[in-house]
């Protein structure tokens, strides 16, 4: 039971709000119930708390099982409405605990670079979202960040600077016979990360920036 996740919203926005400053715009395109994959670009460890507190919704994260193994650790993860991810199973395994969740309703947070871009700008998104939300004909939310790379990790809780998150509107991909093809996966993807980019300023797009698409 993520007992943990409200008050712990409500400190990640006291925090972003008043000892940062935290602007958020989009949030009446939230889907405020039903299955929902949340996907983002990744900047720095303040992103998942920034999307906790930006979202009307209760969100599902999903962490490398490597965070578990300290029990204090895996009880406040637990706490926040974090799930354990062995990441061993080549996939699998997250797309079983995904569609279990989506199954339950849940509005479940995939950053779909796969890790924290260190020079700031969106990297080629991976295919495991598009792959997760044709299974579960889930809806998809993209969200754009920036300004969480300003403030260190230990500078959470008083980080002085300004955040914004911009979320976009819902959409849906179509329903596909059979297994779909790479390309079309790949053109799924991209269109997926357009989405997000379109909701960045011009420096943080990277390979989905105007310029890199008139190469």
């Amino acid at each position: 039971m993520p007992w943990l996740y409200r008050p712990g919203r409500a400190l990640a926005r006291f925090c972003f709000s008043n000892l940062g400053r935290m602007d958020v715009t989009g949030r009446e395109a939230v889907p405020p119930f039903g299955p929902l994959i949340v996907v983002s670009n990744h900047l720095s460890n303040h992103d998942a708390p920034l999307l906790a507190a930006a979202l009307p919704r209760r969100l599902t994260f999903l962490g490398k099982q490597e965070l578990f193994n300290n029990p204090l650790l895996a009880w406040a993860m637990r706490g926040v409405n974090v799930h354990p991810l062995d990441r061993a199973g080549m996939g699998l395994e997250a797309m079983r605990l995904a569609l279990d969740l989506l199954a339950k309703d849940h509005a479940i947070v995939l950053f779909p670079e796969g890790h924290r871009s260190p020079d700031h700008a969106m990297r080629q998104g991976m295919a495991g979202a598009i792959y997760l939300a044709l299974r579960a004909q889930a809806p998809i939310l993209p969200v754009g960040i920036s300004g969480t790379e300003r403030a260190p990790t230990w500078r959470m809780p008083f980080p002085m600077c300004r955040f914004r998150a911009s979320i976009g509107q819902p959409f849906t991909l179509p329903v596909l016979e059979g297994r779909p093809s790479r390309p079309v996966v790949d053109s799924l993807r991209d269109l997926m990360m357009q989405r997000i980019a379109a909701l960045l300023p011009e420096q943080y797009r990277g390979v989905y920036g105007v310029a890199r698409r008139k190469e």
